[in-house]
């Protein structure tokens, strides 16, 4: 259903069905005009005739009779003519065959010479009478008794009465009726018809656009050598296929040359820094006993600065770009944390700090264990760095709605108010911070590579308030992992 299949069918066949009535329309009032000519022509015709048939029939007994008999044989020639009772449900005060058509003759002084027809001629005669006679063609009266109304003809005689020739426009308007119906049921058949052909072949397009974006959606999440699906077709689901496909290439190429780049440069810099720090320590312990250069411990204290330094920022460049490479395994994050509280807490008690585990038990989770081990580093880090003695950190892990949630709290003077809104930007510090600034930006770039999420804020009552989200390895890896990196 939320295919946009159904929004474009549903639109061009609304064009199409507008499109169609407008047709069918003018074909209704065609033929409907059509049948009200034919039966014009017939009036005109007929009463020509019965007024020359009255004309030279003499005045006698035999008038009325002759007169009469002939209008009964212009009744067999009514177009589209019924009988009534034949299921219209629009009958007359009459059952006869001639229930349609009545001819009447009135004399110079309004009176009822001649009358054939159903029913009593006086209420035909008062109703033609009572309308506006039209001269030379047809015009329409309505009868009392009837719900249709007649098209009457009239001729006038010599000796100055006139004839009337009328036809019920029941018959004709059923067979408009009639046609109606079936143009709307053509109509109707039309439109679902059409319906039904433009969904399907939609349906059919974009059934392979579906197949392209399914492929894209997967690409990622285990390498960028997998494309989306190609046609033979040279149409433009073709030729997008091919375009993402060059894109991808383009991609794979940068990503390459990224982490070319990077091992480069962290074999350049790494090698000399190591060499250095090694010169140093000979130096420090050939150096007189006792004695240790404060300059040459100073330095390697900066050259470990320098190293952590770079390989933070490389981290971050590459988690930027989705491009951090990750050594999956399975990893219970309080065993993790255990192990971490357990290496720092003699450094924070020895500077007045207290730390708690709050732990649920073990909540497993698929991961890179250095990267995230260095997350929790960095965590427990900043406590140690940035707050003063007395302070306490209480860290709480659970698993809920198939992720992790792991949460830092402190009661500590919390994050400065200029950077709260960019906490996580690289080289973004307090004013009082003597880092970096990549502390936090770390520990987001190797949460972004995990597929999870991070908040950092001031708490309600002061500290800083840290919570991690990360997918736990029971959740479904396809969506736990959407928006995961390249593992390595």
């Amino acid at each position: 259903m939320r295919s946009a299949a159904w929004r474009i069918s549903l639109w061009a066949t609304l064009a199409f069905a507008a499109g169609t009535m407008v047709v069918f329309f003018v074909l209704d009032r065609v033929v409907a005009t059509d049948i009200h000519r034919r039966v014009d022509v017939w009036l005109t015709g007929e009463v020509e005739t019965l007024a020359d048939v009255a004309q030279r029939t003499p005045d006698d007994a035999l008038y009325n009779r002759v007169v009469g008999e002939v209008a009964e044989l212009a009744e067999h020639e009514v177009p589209d003519r019924q009988t009534s009772g034949d299921g219209d449900g629009d009958e007359g005060p009459s059952k006869k065959p001639n229930d349609s058509v009545f001819f009447l003759q009135a004399g110079s002084d309004g009176s009822l010479k001649l009358w054939v027809g159903p029913g009593e001629g006086k209420t035909y005669l008062d109703a033609v009478l009572g309308s506006r006679i039209v001269a030379n063609r047809p015009w329409d009266i309505q009868v009392r008794g009837w719900d249709k109304p007649f098209r009457v003809a009239s001729l006038p005689m010599k000796d100055g009465s006139r004839v009337f020739l009328g036809l019920s426009e029941r018959d004709q308007l059923r067979v408009v009726r009639n046609l109606r119906t079936r143009f709307f049921l053509l109509w109707l058949s039309l439109v679902l018809l059409g319906f039904g052909i433009v969904f399907f072949t939609t349906r059919r397009m974009l059934r392979h656009v579906r197949r392209i974006s399914e492929a894209a959606s997967h690409i990622g999440h285990s390498d960028l050598d997998t494309r989306v699906p190609t046609s033979r077709r040279n149409d433009e689901i073709a030729h997008l296929a091919l375009t993402l496909n060059g894109m991808l290439d383009r991609i794979e190429s940068s990503m390459h040359q990224l982490h070319t780049i990077t091992d480069s440069l962290a074999h350049d810099l790494r090698s000399p820094l190591t060499a250095i720090r090694g010169k140093l320590e000979s130096s420090l312990s050939v150096g007189r006993e006792g004695e240790p250069s404060e300059a040459i411990v100073s330095a390697i204290e900066e050259l470990d600065r320098l190293t952590d330094f770079l390989n933070k920022s490389l981290d971050v460049a590459e988690a930027r770009a989705d491009a951090l490479r990750l050594m999956r395994t399975e990893i219970d994050l309080n065993e993790l944390l255990t192990a971490m509280v357990d290496l720092y807490e003699p450094s924070m008690t020895e500077r007045g700090l207290k730390v708690r585990l709050l732990s649920d038990g073990p909540v497993r989770i698929v991961g890179d264990a250095g990267l995230l081990h260095r997350m929790m580093a960095n965590l427990f880090d900043n406590e140690v760095r940035h707050l003063p003695a007395g302070c306490a950190v209480t860290i709480r892990l659970r698993e809920e709605e198939n992720a992790a949630w792991l949460t830092v709290e402190d009661n500590g003077p919390g994050f400065d108010g200029q950077i709260l809104s960019s906490l996580f930007v690289r080289r973004v510090r307090g004013k009082d911070s003597s880092g970096h600034g990549l502390g936090l930006a770390f520990i987001d770039a190797v949460v972004r590579a995990h597929a999870g999420t991070i908040t950092a804020r001031n708490g309600e009552r002061g500290g800083v308030r840290i919570a991690i989200a990360l997918p736990a390895a029971g959740a479904d890896r396809g969506r736990a992992m959407a928006s995961a990196t390249l593992a390595g």
